[in-house]
This record gives C-alpha cells, sequence and structure tokens, in this order.
C-alpha cells in the first residue's frame, strides 16, 4: 500500500484501508474500488490522505498495532460516551474500561511495532479517532517506561477520555477559567467512583506546561503527574499530524517542533521515550533520498525510527523495473531529504 494525498487519488485505485464513521461504522472498506463520487465524497468529509493499494507495494504493511475490531470498538464507545456527557445522560465507566481492555492487549501484543498514526479522519469521527490515538500513544510510551497493568489502564483511561471536558465547551472559554475544558474534564470524570482519582487529574492536568506556562493552573515540573506529561506529548503530536493545532506537519516535522519543546512544554524523559515509540516515516509514505533516488517507506526498525526500509525501482518502464531495498540503518551515508506528498 502507498500512503497518499486524497488529491493525488484517481477513480479506479482501490482503497488499502478502511474509512469510518463518528460511531465506528465502516463508511468505506478495504479493497473498494474508488468512484469519482466516492473520491469527491472523501474529500467533502475532511479526508485529506488515505492509503491505496499499489501493486507495487502490495507486501507493505501498515503494521498497525490496533486490529480494526479494537478500533471500531473505541470509536463507537467514545461516541456513545461523549454523547451521553454531552446530553447530561449517565455513562458507563464499565463499558470505557472494557474498550480500554482491549486496546491494551493489543498494545501488549505489538510491543514491537512503532506507533503509525495512519487511519483516516473524518470531520465527524476526527474527535474520535484523536482520542483513540492519544491513547494508544500514551499507552505505548507508559509501556516502554515500565508501568505495570493497573498503572496502564488508568493511563490509558486518562488519555481516551482527556478531552471530555470540551463537550459542551461555550465558545469563547477563557482558557484560565473554572470552564477551561480540563477543570470540565475533571468535574466530570472525578465523579466516576470506578476509575481513580489520577484518571481525572491526568484531564485536568495534560495542558500544564513543564516550565509552567501552561493551563489551567500553571503548574510545573515535578508538580505535575507523570500520567498527564505522557498524555500531553501524546495530545500535542496527534494535533500536529492532524491540523486540530493549525499545522498539519508530516510526523517528522511533529517530532522535530517537539524536540524544540523539550523542558517548556514537553518533559526531557517523555520525549526520549516518545521518540522510541513513533514512526517517523509511516510504511507506505514516498520519500526522496540524499541519492536523490525517490522510493516508498517498507519497514521500520524498532529504536531507529528514523532510519526506515526503503524500496526503490530502477528503470524506465513497468516490465523492466530493477527493485532494491535500502536500509538506513546500515546505509549510514545515505538520508531522507523530504517526504513526496
Amino acid at each position: 500500500m502507498k500512503y497518499v494525498n486524497v488529491e493525488s487519488v484517481e477513480a479506479g485505485e482501490i482503497l488499502g484501508k478502511t474509512v469510518y464513521s463518528s460511531n465506528g461504522t465502516v463508511l468505506l472498506s478495504a479493497g473498494v474500488q474508488l468512484t469519482v463520487f466516492m473520491v469527491n465524497t472523501l474529500k467533502r468529509i475532511g479526508v485529506t490522505t488515505l492509503y491505496i493499494q499499489d501493486e507495487a507495494y502490495k507486501d507493505v504493511d501498515t503494521e498497525d498495532i490496533l486490529d480494526e475490531a479494537t478500533k471500531r470498538a473505541i470509536i463507537n464507545e467514545m461516541s456513545v460516551t461523549l454523547e451521553a456527557v454531552r446530553s447530561g445522560k449517565d455513562w458507563s465507566p464499565k463499558k470505557v474500561a472494557l474498550s480500554i481492555d482491549k486496546l491494551l492487549n493489543d498494545v501488549l501484543n505489538g510491543r514491537e511495532l512503532l506507533v503509525q498514526l495512519t487511519d483516516i479522519r473524518t470531520q465527524d469521527n476526527a474527535q474520535y479517532v484523536h482520542a483513540m490515538n492519544v491513547c494508544l500513544l500514551s499507552s505505548v510510551i507508559g509501556l516502554n517506561m515500565g508501568l505495570n497493568y493497573n498503572q496502564l489502564k488508568d493511563l490509558a483511561v486518562g488519555a481516551l477520555l482527556h478531552d471530555i471536558g470540551k463537550v459542551g465547551e461555550p465558545p469563547g472559554t477563557v482558557p484560565t477559567s473554572k470552564l477551561h475544558h480540563t477543570w470540565r474534564g475533571f468535574e466530570v470524570i472525578k465523579n466516576k467512583r470506578e476509575f481513580s482519582l489520577l484518571v481525572a487529574h491526568t484531564a485536568l492536568q495534560h495542558h500544564e506546561h513543564e516550565d509552567g506556562s501552561g493551563t489551567p493552573r500553571g503548574i510545573r515540573g515535578k508538580d505535575i503527574h507523570l500520567f498527564a506529561k505522557i498524555v500531553s506529548a501524546a495530545n500535542i503530536y496527534d494535533n500536529l499530524i492532524n491540523g486540530l493545532s493549525g499545522s498539519n506537519m508530516l510526523p517528522h516535522e511533529a517530532c522535530e517542533a517537539m524536540m524544540a519543546m523539550s523542558g517548556t512544554k514537553l518533559d526531557r524523559d517523555i520525549l526520549i521515550e516518545f521518540n522510541k515509540s513513533v514512526s517517523v516515516y509511516p510504511n507506505g509514505t514516498a520519500v526522496r533520498l540524499s541519492t536523490k533516488e525517490t522510493g516508498v517507506i517498507v519497514r521500520q526498525h524498532r529504536g531507529l525510527p528514523g532510519r526506515p526500509v526503503i524500496r526503490v525501482a530502477h528503470g524506465n518502464t513497468r516490465y523492466s523495473l530493477d527493485v532494491v531495498e535500502i536500509d538506513l540503518a546500515k546505509q549510514n551515508t545515505i538520508f531522507i531529504e523530504g517526504v513526496l506528498t
């Protein structure tokens, strides 16, 4: 599969990855042949990138940590939970916890994989996919830091519900006021006795900064709980790569931007674990090398996210191609110069 900008997709191409609705049901299944209407609809509902099947890269796996059933369950549960909060109805901590168990099971089984946040977003499902991504990345970082299962579960629940206070948030809310969404989230979560108070504090503190410049209380350093620091890093990264902060950066650009936040917005130790966890160049991404060759990322190296394996095709026609794979972990003099969008 290849990971491409939706503007370059043509009718007749085959969708490589399923598109979900806001409640976890399937809008378009992987394997469907795209029509002009489908492509235009994807653009209209806010899709910017997607996976397309390509015969030359049919063996390239996205290496998702979460399986499709887990994704559907989490997106659906977030849809149900947030709608209940929005309408003032009760919601089920038990069901949220069950969806977290499924996610952590996938994380533990996929501990050798790097996180690739490439699920297709629409205007309707963006909020739920964001929550799922922050939860996934936070859980992987926590696992790498040696947290036990109970700690991971509290962290994952706090990450999944970190923005629950945004539901029904009044427009123009002053960030430092008691109506800040982190305070609202704290109040919503702390009333659920099934959850540890750490879950509520994770939601409350995830916009605090190492240097005390964050919100809502301006606390700093050691006064910020570890879980909130982890969720903060995951939240900022997902916002940066998916335009939720107005930036829409590529993964490697977002990682560089986050390194510049070390010691100010973000904790240095968390950033070290973050950089071990994330795929800087997701599988299927087209890149240009320092040799001026172009190719597609086909495999990752755990611990070396910036040095993947790239498949390069030489030749003038589809019938006379010489395909080689360049492993940047072994070819120390070759570098990725840019991503081709």
